[in-house]
């Protein structure tokens, strides 16, 4: 007997029937790639470069901390919406239509006439910007043939790994020799060229506008806000001292709820932007809880170094570039390989998972014996261990989330693992952030009521610098310590959660 169709739902379409991979869809995936690292280095570089944006533009730091928050919240919404769109109006379309806003916002912004248009700019560049990493995970599920899959979700894993590792040495480079405006214009020259990649190389889908009939208003307008606030209150909780502002309480508090319902709408339905039954399945639900934790320490393993560089020895971002350059550059050799490792049959992705994991401990384990002496040499071993231990733990995380999903189900689960990687990111900013001021107060305390005792202690030459340098020191440990031990706490339900996947594999 014949399943009859729910009254006024859709029909069910037939996933179309990928074309054959060759030259021509290579091109248009290497071109999708290139359009979301663009946009990453985008957001990290003006993150990195907001000092001289803020003293060319005069903009306050409270102003600027808005201008970084807005991005961000377009950004992670965009990630959740993304992929419903691509599908009803074809992903090459929107792919092209993300990429063009994306460069004409950037070149657009150093014109700003003031804060307030800045600001406008800044949110559509981020909405954009954040359109198009689904976009390269719907791509590299739909159109890679199976033997070759988790090289293509090797190249996502780049925007996780490579991307914000690039972005201080970029920030560095345009700031220092060609002008602020370049921290800007530099999404370009790439975005011109992905471009023209992706028009001559993905195939054109024909609209879909059918399901616009059973359009989700409300789940976009319970989720648009919902997540947005949620991002605001986290970027601006610590700078605003957290619950004691009545906006942060109306932030987190209203997104939290609007989050909620939001949820309770998509469980019933009919086309909704977040597949929740998806997250019956162990292998997805896992890599979710795991990623959030891997992308906390790979921002943590980024800031640390390079907020301790800044403050005890007063480094600049063209001084600690060499210290992000250690991990960027070698992860375009060490992603393929590690992507090589998981693909054989006879290799366990958990394991792989779990060394990456130990090794990223190991590193801020290293990290947390770090002392005042300590310049832009010392960090070296720590980044040469994190070379390959990143991608270990990255690519099997996305080899769990991917692997035996029916092909309809490929752009719910980029809108999860997209979503959940934006928002991760902006919880472990918020998180550093407070951790940083919490634990420069206490050690900041526990010195003083230490030099308090010592006589004549006031008359020490530089004694201010030197308590601010072993303060700065000491919380950097900590955060090293803190890292850690999430690494090794993800390491540990690695044997509980997920099951045994193979890698893909042609009929």
């Amino acid at each position: 007997m014949s399943a009859v169709p729910l009254p006024g739902a859709a029909p069910a379409a037939a996933p179309p029937v990928p074309p054959a991979f060759g030259l021509r869809l290579a091109t248009g995936l290497a071109g999708v790639l290139l359009a979301v690292l663009v946009s990453g280095l985008n957001e990290n570089i003006t993150k990195v470069a907001l000092a001289d944006i803020r003293g060319a533009m005069g903009i306050s730091r409270d102003d600027a901390s808005w201008l970084v928050a807005l991005y961000a919240a377009a950004s992670v919404s965009a990630m959740a919406f993304a992929p419903w769109c691509s599908v009803t109006f074809s992903l090459r379309r929107l792919t092209a239509a993300a990429n063009i806003v994306c460069m004409a916002a950037g070149v657009l912004c150093p014109f700003a006439p003031n804060l307030s248009v800045l600001m406008i700019l800044r949110v559509v560049q981020g909405a954009a910007g954040g359109a198009l990493p689904p976009m390269l995970m719907t791509v590299a599920l739909r159109f890679l043939p199976p033997n070759i899959k988790l090289y293509g979700l090797g190249g996502y894993a780049l925007s996780a790994t490579f991307g914000p590792s690039l972005g201080t040495p970029l920030a560095a480079f345009w700031t220092e020799y060609l002008g602020w405006q370049w921290a800007f214009w530099q999404v370009v020259p790439g975005s011109i060229v992905a471009l023209l990649m992706v028009s001559w190389g993905l195939p054109q889908d024909p609209l879909r506008l059918e399901r616009l009939r059973q359009f989700d208003w409300r789940g976009l307008l319970l989720g648009l806000p919902a997540i947005s606030m949620l991002v605001v209150g986290l970027l601006q909780g610590e700078r605003l001292a957290w619950f004691a502002s009545p906006l942060i309480c109306v932030v987190l508090g209203g997104g939290a709820v609007l989050l909620v319902l939001f949820f309770i709408n998509e469980w019933s339905h009919p086309l909704p932007f977040f597949k929740l039954q998806l997250l019956s399945r162990r292998n997805l639900s896992h890599a979710l809880l795991t990623l959030g934790g891997v992308l906390f320490v790979l921002l943590a393993v980024i800031l640390i170094p390079s907020s301790y560089l800044a403050q005890v020895h007063g480094y600049r971002p063209l001084q600690t570039a060499p210290v992000m350059l250690m991990v960027a550059l070698p992860q375009l050799i060490a992603l393929p390989l590690v992507a090589a490792l998981c693909n054989l049959r006879a290799v366990d992705c958990r394991w792989v998972l779990a060394i990456g994991l130990a090794l990223l401990a190991l590193s801020c384990v290293l990290g947390a014996r770090m002392s005042p002496d300590w310049i832009r040499t010392h960090f070296y071993l720590l980044q040469a261990v994190q070379i390959f231990a990143q991608p270990m733990a990255v690519i099997p995380l996305l080899l769990l989330a991917t692997t035996g999903l029916a092909p309809q189900d490929g752009p719910f689960a980029s809108a999860w693992f997209n979503t959940i990687k934006g928002m991760s990111a902006v919880v472990a900013t918020g998180v550093l952030d407070a951790l940083i001021t919490r634990r420069n107060h206490f050690h900041s305390t526990v010195l003083s009521e230490r030099l308090g005792n010592l006589p004549d202690a006031v008359d020490v030459p530089g004694l201010a610098q030197r308590m601010h340098a072993q303060v700065v020191t000491l919380t950097s440990s900590d955060l090293y310590l803190t890292v850690a031990a999430i690494a090794l706490a993800m390491i540990v339900i690695i044997p509980i959660l997920p099951t045994r996947v193979y890698p893909p594999r042609a009929a």
